[in-house]
């Protein structure tokens, strides 16, 4: 029996101005503008993606003791954008990044219940934690949480959010044209949850929404992110690019679903996806080389490597080789803020290693640096792209992709105007919407309303 073949899901990142970006492009625009933020959407509307995707940051990074080159220009407020973007689309997915550590569930289930109703249903909440103390200087309760505290509590404020959900059952309000609008359910909105980080009471003055919920993502690769997806997602975000890795990555977390009584399709797998499109793969080769040098200039090139040596050097030539001094190893203080520098837990083999591949390929130190910070996910022709994302899908390495563009807004339009049309010749990716909301996109089932409760309101009460 033949295997079935898979529809792709595809979304659109905002990538804001970070290492993936070629802000200094004259094709780039606004980053903070609301302008730039609706072409964007709209793009992607235009192309059927099943949402748009915004990433969050509570701080402004530093590194040296200086503000971070490539954050400069702020980043707004994410539900600000997307409630302002519900306004403006009408079929595509909303997604925001919101922080776990340092947010309250009340607050945040209001807010997302709230662009649910104003979308029609078509709002996602990102779950995510925060782990440094640098963050937490611009919060109240400050600090950090180890690893598993921080998804312990991760855990309890999606459960407690999703109570705070549920706390409506989605008939309580009638109107009627004598006595005017009440409720027939005198519980309706409350809840109440006592837990080691949570101790809250009262009632949700948020009626259900369209999606009785927002679908809920995840980002987290360690083994505990991917126990949280797996227990609790809609959809995981993934960095594997390559079809062995993302094969590797796929049969892990799908597999792990079984122990929480979900099935197979109940959890997608998205990985970000960075693309160059050009006549010929030849063309779109040259570009990639081009948009990679622009990606990592001099001075980028040296922040890179100051995240793994721990120790200044700017005055470091990039054009030579790699520094003859070794990393220092302990706590790391020059990339204060910066996620990135956790994923190099032994920066002296990290060290060795660049120095190997610098010797073995005659790099400089800019030149590593393009080579081992990332590089474009899809590369080629039209024909090409398609045909690579169609493959990756069906042999189960991912459930589609989170397209994230060099230039923004408009980087997104080559995508949508040549390989869309390309993957729904191949009869895999939607020609139009069949659905109105988020769920209906991602073929995720409706959710059942929860069961009617009694005497809650007095619980609360006493």
């Amino acid at each position: 029996m033949s295997k079935p073949v898979k529809q792709i899901h595809l979304a659109a990142h905002f990538p804001g101005v970070n290492n993936t970006t070629v802000w200094s492009d004259p094709a780039a625009g606004s980053h903070i503008e609301f302008s730039s933020f609706e072409h964007f959407a709209r793009t992607a509307e235009r192309g059927k993606f099943d949402f748009l995707f915004l990433a969050e940051g509570l701080r402004l990074r530093e590194q040296n003791g200086e503000i971070y080159d490539l954050d400069v220009v702020g980043r707004p407020d994410t539900f600000t954008v997307l409630a302002a973007l519900a306004a403006v689309t009408e079929r595509i997915g909303l997604t925001g990044t919101i922080n776990s550590t340092f947010n309250e569930p009340y607050e945040v289930a209001r807010q997302f219940a709230s662009l649910d109703h104003l979308s029609d249903g078509r709002a996602a909440w990102n779950v995510v934690t925060s782990w440094d103390a640098f963050t937490g200087e611009n919060f109240r309760r400050g600090g950090f949480l180890a690893e598993d505290e921080r998804y312990e509590r991760a855990k309890t404020f999606l459960q407690t959010a999703l109570e705070l959900f549920d706390s409506w059952h989605g008939d309580e309000i009638v109107a009627d044209k004598t006595s005017g609008v009440f409720l027939s359910d005198p519980d309706a909105g409350a809840f109440e949850h006592t837990d080691s980080h949570f101790d809250i009471h009262g009632r949700f003055n948020v009626p259900r929404s369209p999606q009785g919920r927002p679908v809920i993502f995840q980002a987290g690769d360690s083994d505990e992110g991917r126990e949280f997806a797996a227990s609790a997602a809609d959809a995981i975000f993934s960095r594997h690019s390559t079809l062995e890795a993302g094969q590797a990555f796929y049969t892990d977390v799908k597999g792990r679903l079984a122990r929480y009584g979900r099935r197979h399709d109940e959890l997608l797998i998205l990985p970000a996806a960075t693309f160059v499109i050009g006549d010929t793969d030849d063309e779109a080769a040259d570009l990639a080389h081009e948009v990679r040098r622009a990606q990592v200039s001099g001075q980028t090139a040296i922040k890179f490597l100051e995240q793994v040596w721990n120790r200044d050097l700017s005055d470091h030539d990039p054009d030579g080789p790699l520094p003859a001094v070794d990393p220092v190893v302990g706590e790391n203080t020059i990339a204060r803020g910066r996620a990135s520098v956790r994923m190099f837990r032994d920066p002296l083999a990290i060290a060795a290693e660049w120095r190997a591949k610098a010797e073995a390929q005659n790099l400089t130190t800019r030149e590593l640096i393009v080579e081992v910070t990332g590089r474009q996910s899809f590369i080629g022709s039209p024909q090409t792209i398609a045909e690579t994302i169609d493959r990756f899908v069906q042999a189960d390495a991912s459930d589609g992709f989170i397209l994230v563009p060099h230039i923004t807004p408009g980087g997104l339009d080559p995508f949508v105007d040549r390989v869309v049309p390309l993957l729904q010749e191949r009869g895999t990716y939607r020609t139009d919407y069949t659905g109105t909301t988020l769920r209906d996109h991602l073929g995720l089932a409706p959710l059942p309303r929860p069961a009617v409760r009694t005497n809650v309101s007095a619980e609360v009460a006493s």
